[in-house]
């Protein structure tokens, strides 16, 4: 393997990475990289960036799932070997026109760009589309920042590679298993036993410290899924994780169709700015909560959710939302409340309450919850649609998490702000606001004239 030819650059892939590099030279443009913790994962993009931005001219991100993440991840990180910062390695000042430290961002003497973003607002993001992406820590980010994104790549032929430890069997999980089938596609697995670059005593003094820190199970966890890469282990401060994880063992998601004699409630979380989430339900007569639907959207007002929700040959018997929807408006100088009554619905605002008791709830009903993995499509979609759509919605109950606080070095009582924040907390509405359906003969009032006026002007 010869070494990379750029100015003040003396570094080379180290034994175990020189598989993934030459899997790139030889031009694979998509890669998806299951590494353990310290093995070098974000150095090897990085260097791989520098490469590309030499050879072809043109725009490179290096994403995060947080952009708050970024800074101390990669712009401020130190490599601990040459006491430099890494991407002072990665890209020398020779290479460089210009570096604008508060953007993170550097230009280069041959026109290229690099720039640290997150996947957090990657449909904000401004400045010339990219032909390479870093997804770092992709299993903690929001995989529609992969979607957006691959059809850009697609059509400028750039490449993307994903580097992260395993959270769980989510979205990344999929990836992993995916492209081992895809001839177009890099994938790899490594642990510790495979790479040798971390020796078990280290890896056993951590995992001491974090029994200490965080407790036996929480300790076990992080040490399976950072050094051994065990997509089955628990995501530590994850809410709903293990009910969840039961859930597909109990065979609880799977084929639960709506079924059409039955009444359907809908639990929203209405973001302003950020996603607005729906969940779909039925009462089962056994006791079951049928998890049928789900929508999402951003950017977009009330009545494209009336009108989705109108589209469906559902009979609505109860609509749960947040205490913020009497007072919050959507420019038209009325509450949410009064125009949605204005699309024939009927929301059923709930009281403030604790986040504390919302979470307690929402592990009370999940073990007699059963979710459609197989939901309706709305009018436009494929069955294809409607399956990533509800698998996105129960991958963010699965990391739906605490945050953590690096300073003290332990998970705050708090839950994390992120993609995953909308669905866990419009479930938690459902939690705390069901009750037995009181509507159970047919539509709301004044949903007969909306939906014929859907049917007519939609």
């Amino acid at each position: 393997m010869s070494k990379i030819v750029l100015p003040a650059n003396n570094w080379s892939p180290r034994d175990y990475q020189a598989p993934a590099w030459a899997a790139l030279e030889k031009g694979k443009k998509r890669l998806a990289l299951a590494w353990h913790r310290r093995s070098g994962k974000d150095e090897l993009a990085l260097h791989w960036a520098a490469t590309s931005a030499m050879q072809r001219p043109g725009s490179y991100w290096h994403m995060l799932p947080q952009a708050n993440q970024s800074r101390k991840a990669i712009w401020d990180a130190v490599n601990s070997h040459t006491g430099r910062r890494r991407i002072d390695d990665a890209f020398p000042e020779e290479l460089r026109e210009s570096t604008r430290e508060q953007d993170m961002f550097i230009r280069f003497k041959n026109g290229s760009t690099w720039q640290v973003v997150g996947s957090d607002n990657y449909n904000s993001l401004v400045g010339s589309p990219p032909v390479g992406v870093v997804f770092s820590e992709y299993a903690l980010a929001d995989p529609n920042a992969w979607a957006f994104l691959r059809p850009i790549l697609a059509e400028n032929g750039g490449w993307a590679i994903f580097i992260s430890t395993p959270r769980g069997r989510n979205h990344f999980a999929r990836m992993v298993e995916y492209a081992k089938t895809d001839p177009d596609w890099y994938s790899q697995v490594l642990t510790v036993e495979d790479t040798k670059a971390i020796s078990l005593d280290t890896i056993k003094r951590e995992e001491r410290e974090l029994k200490n820190e965080r407790g036996d199970k929480e300790a076990e966890a992080i040490i399976r899924q950072e050094y051994y890469c065990d997509f089955n282990a628990s995501t530590p401060g994850a809410y709903y994780g293990e009910l969840i994880s039961k859930a597909e063992r109990d065979g609880r998601i799977g084929n639960f169709p709506s079924l059409p004699h039955l009444p359907v409630g809908t639990a929203w979380d209405i973001g302003v700015g950020d996603s607005t989430v729906i969940w779909f339900y039925q009462q089962m007569g056994n006791g079951a909560i049928r998890i049928i639907n789900v929508l999402e959207g951003s950017g977009v007002g009330l009545e494209w959710y009336s009108r989705k929700l109108l589209s469906m040959e559902y009979v609505y018997a109860d609509t749960i939302w947040p205490h913020d929807g009497a007072v919050q408006e959507w420019g038209s100088g009325m509450s949410r409340e009064q125009t949605a009554r204005g699309f024939g619905l009927k929301p059923r605002i709930l009281p403030p309450d604790s986040v504390d008791d919302g979470i307690h709830a929402t592990r009370l009903m999940l073990p007699v919850c059963e979710f459609n993995a197989e939901p309706d499509p709305f009018p436009g979609e494929t069955p294809a649609d409607a399956r990533a759509r509800m698998t996105r919605a129960i991958d963010a109950l699965r990391q739906y998490r605490r945050e953590y606080s690096e300073s003290l070095g332990r998970f705050k009582d708090k839950p994390l702000h992120d993609w995953t924040s909308h669905y866990a907390d419009a479930f938690r509405y459902l939690a705390k606001g069901r009750r037995p359906f009181r509507n159970t003969g047919g539509r709301q009032p004044g949903q007969a004239q909306a939906i014929a006026d859907y049917k007519m002007f939609g």
